[in-house]
């Protein structure tokens, strides 16, 4: 294994079809295991499997992931996209995480704040796309399974 010395990153354009979420997820492991982070992928799989899925349903145009390294062990899942909402759970982060028992979707970002260690979101003007959009991000780490 070739060390790379961090902050690496991966950045994979998806085109709007029902099969990108498990492009996602396979180009997710194939760099975790790269990069010897291999215990990281279930958490960090749940993570990148919502939030492509999420611009998969939300938007109209193509998507873009990126996985970035932060620190050793530590992994930023990134997924732009062309609708500039940012839904309810990163609107506000100070609100308890919960969806109403009527509610037929929308659990899945509800998922990555219960997992995740940090996540947020960010409006974007000219987006790595090349267009206006947002950012949704979600962190894990080596220790984010270990406590629990």
């Amino acid at each position: 294994m070739t060390n790379v010395t961090p902050p690496w990153a991966y950045t994979l354009q998806l085109p709007r079809d029902p099969r990108a979420p498990g492009v996602a997820r396979t180009t997710l492991r194939a760099v975790l295991d790269s990069h010897g982070l291999a215990e990281l992928a279930d958490s960090a799989e749940l993570l990148t499997s919502e939030l492509v899925t999420n611009a998969y349903l939300h938007s109209l145009g193509t998507y873009t992931l990126r996985l970035r390294e932060m620190a050793p062990g530590r992994l930023r899942v990134s997924v732009w996209d062309t609708n500039p909402e940012i839904p309810a759970p990163f609107r506000d982060q100070r609100v308890p995480l919960a969806v109403p028992d009527t509610d037929e979707t929308g659990r899945g970002l509800f998922l990555v704040g219960a997992c995740a260690e940090r996540w947020g979101a960010y409006e974007l003007g000219d987006g790595m796309g090349g267009g206006a959009g947002k950012l949704l991000w979600a962190e894990c780490g080596r220790s984010t399974w270990a406590t629990r």
